[in-house]
């Protein structure tokens, strides 16, 4: 979600161009009988090791959710989309909360990649990974997204985004942030040479995220695109497994005693921010990229699990 900040503040002569400009066709081309998930999970634009790291995560993620989950059910052609030229692609899967398991602590898991040919040559690939919790739990929500615009650049946001207000919730700051020692791992990414913080030009995005997110940018021009691969297979990889087992083990399956009151705070929070980003993230980018009636297509079936 936040990654539609970057596509907001590229040159819209590079946007336009990826909506009309032709293209040389991909390397495998898709129908839409084929599956979504499997189009989805072939992370079909990507280096090696960004493949490995996503289709992995996904993979541990759903695994260890499985009881919890339906499979998705957005109708195919929000599964897999294209702009009228075929010079942007994007796959989406939205997996819900199984209805009929009241221990759920789910709400929704969002999966997406978005491909686009830029008119410099070059190509712009978005992956991304979250998790929203649903009211029977305060927890924080996960939040994973890589934006690469270039064969040895990238920008990373790793997260779990809190859904109370820290100052008013020490002992929040303290389980969620502090005894899972997450600013380890900022420490860890951060000290690399290749790396700068990267402060996203969106401060409602910025005001969602929390005292230890990783929010940077790779730049490995020196080294180039082995070096961005050497970066995301030893660095980034480890340290994204090991916050999701984090989330996992002390968000999506931990215990915690949510009374009534707070279940409407809780709800009506999570439904602002879900329609903030349709309003603010994707309603602006979408149109774009994808033109407007596919965009419109999408949207809508997002709002319909959103709202569901």
């Amino acid at each position: 979600m936040a990654a539609v900040t970057v596509l907001q503040h590229l040159p819209l002569s590079y946007i336009r161009s990826s909506c009309f400009c032709s293209r040389s066709p991909p390397q495998q081309q898709y129908t839409m009988e084929d599956d979504g998930r499997k189009k989805f999970m072939e992370f079909p634009y990507l280096s090696s090791s960004h493949r490995t790291l996503m289709s992995d995560l996904v993979t541990t993620m759903e695994s260890r959710l499985e009881k919890q989950l339906q499979p998705c059910t957005l109708p195919l052609d929000a599964q897999f989309y294209e702009n009228p030229t075929g010079s942007a692609q994007a796959s989406l899967q939205i997996t819900t909360a199984d209805k009929n398991n009241s221990n759920s602590t789910i709400d929704f898991i969002l999966g997406s990649w978005i491909h686009s040919q830029l008119p410099t040559g070059g190509e712009l690939n978005i992956t991304s990974l979250s998790a929203f919790l649903n009211s029977s739990t305060d927890a924080p929500n996960f939040l994973l997204e890589l934006i690469q615009m270039g064969p040895s650049s990238m920008v990373v946001i790793l997260d779990l985004p809190p859904r109370k207000e820290l100052v008013l919730h020490p002992e929040y700051l303290q389980t969620f942030y502090e005894d899972t020692k997450l600013e380890s791992f900022r420490q860890i990414i951060e000290k690399l040479p290749e790396v700068q913080p990267y402060f996203s030009s969106s401060l409602y995005i910025r005001s969602l995220t929390s005292p230890t997110a990783i929010m940077i940018r790779i730049n490995a021009e020196s080294g180039g695109a082995e070096r961005l691969e050497e970066i995301v297979k030893d660095h980034l990889d480890p340290v994204a497994r090991q916050v999701l087992g984090i989330w996992l083990d002390n968000c999506a399956c931990g215990s915690r005693k949510v009374e009534e009151a707070e279940k409407v705070y809780l709800e009506k929070r999570d439904g602002l921010i879900k329609n903030k980003t349709i309003e603010i993230d994707l309603g602006s980018s979408f149109p774009r990229l994808f033109g407007p009636e596919v965009a419109n297509r999408v949207l809508e079936a997002i709002r319909e699990v959103f709202n569901s």
